[in-house]
């Protein structure tokens, strides 16, 4: 049985799917099984998963029966993975040969439960590192304020505590005793993350950067959703049965207006996206009638977002002033629409 399992979702990623998995197999670690999880790819996908199964054990491929998403992709992972510890890896990121190493090093030496670490922005021809948190080992406590915290009701703060699952070594064990599986098509990490760290008692983390996350302009968080609206309201009721759960209300108490902010900004960011075929004067109207939806303007009057970065900040002002002509003349020099 493997130490650990890299569980990858394998989605159309024919030309990427070469660099993330030779980052595993070079991993200076070898106690691990790689599980390739095809979600029905219509490319070359499953024959270069095949390959690398041929050519060593320690890889599995298995795919879907149709198209179901990384959610189901990942849960089936779940079901199939035999590690004692679990990792995850998008298949256009990689892995430094010494991730696997580090992380399980960490665990052994500190006696924590879990493990994460720095990781490198990858833009075209440009490598920014971004912390998960100072290097150290934290108890109970300090993960729920320095982690949790953040992660729940700090959407607006910079730096944002991202939800990426793939910096942490998680144990299969608690995994298990949580029955915890992901869920949805947005922000399934978060709620992962959420849900296996808001009772944890350790957690050992790097300020190494040891995964390249490769940024991809056709990501589901980056191109237009249709539904996108709708797919936030069932994130955010999966969101407050976490918060009411492991009572999380008192220590974030503006958590909602934090989430709906940030949602909103991605609302209107959609609003003008490239591939759509709606007048602009439409969108105008469209962006106007969001930031008067209940949740939306409760949010706009109760927090007053500071330290964004320098274009949020500028969306989150126009809105805040109802100066929605000059926000649209600004998104369609950006955007060229």
């Amino acid at each position: 049985m493997a130490m650990i399992s890299v569980i990858v979702p394998v989605y159309q990623a024919e030309f990427t799917l070469k660099r993330c998995v030779e980052s595993v197999l070079a991993q200076t670690f070898a106690d691990f099984e790689l599980l390739l999880i095809d979600d029905c790819s219509r490319d070359d996908s499953w024959v270069l998963a095949q390959d690398y199964a041929k050519k060593d054990s320690r890889v599995r491929v298995i795919r879907q029966s149709r198209n179901k998403g990384v959610s189901a992709a990942r849960n089936r992972g779940l079901d199939e993975a035999k590690g004692e510890y679990i990792a995850f890896l998008d298949a256009d990121d990689a892995y430094h040969p010494a991730f696997l190493e580090t992380l399980y090093a960490l665990l052994q030496s500190s006696g924590a439960e879990s493990a994460g670490c720095a990781h490198w922005n990858c833009y075209a021809g440009e490598r920014l590192p971004e912390k998960l948190l100072p290097e150290g080992l934290y108890g109970a406590g300090d993960i729920r304020e320095q982690f949790i915290k953040p992660l729940v009701g700090e959407r607006l703060t910079q730096p944002v505590m991202n939800g990426f699952i793939w910096r942490f070594l998680f144990s299969r064990k608690r995994v298990e005793a949580l029955c915890l599986r992901f869920a949805g098509k947005y922000l399934e990490d978060e709620l992962f993350l959420i849900e296996y760290f808001a009772e944890a008692q350790s957690l050992a983390v790097s300020e190494e950067p040891l995964y390249d996350y490769y940024f991809n302009p056709d990501s589901a968080t980056r191109r237009y959703m249709k539904d996108y609206l709708k797919t936030y309201e069932d994130f955010l009721l999966r969101k407050e049965a976490l918060v009411r759960r492991f009572g999380l209300d008192s220590l974030c108490p503006l958590w909602r207006e934090s989430s709906d902010w940030a949602s909103l900004l991605i609302a209107v960011g959609n609003e003008y996206a490239h591939g759509v075929d709606t007048p602009v004067r439409e969108r105008q109207k469209n962006v106007e009638t969001l930031c008067k939806r209940t949740d939306f303007a409760h949010a706009i009057s109760a927090i007053r977002p500071q330290g964004l970065s320098r274009n949020k900040q500028l969306v989150a002002d126009l809105i805040r002033g109802g100066h929605f002509f000059t926000l649209t003349q600004l998104y369609r020099l950006k955007n060229r629409i």
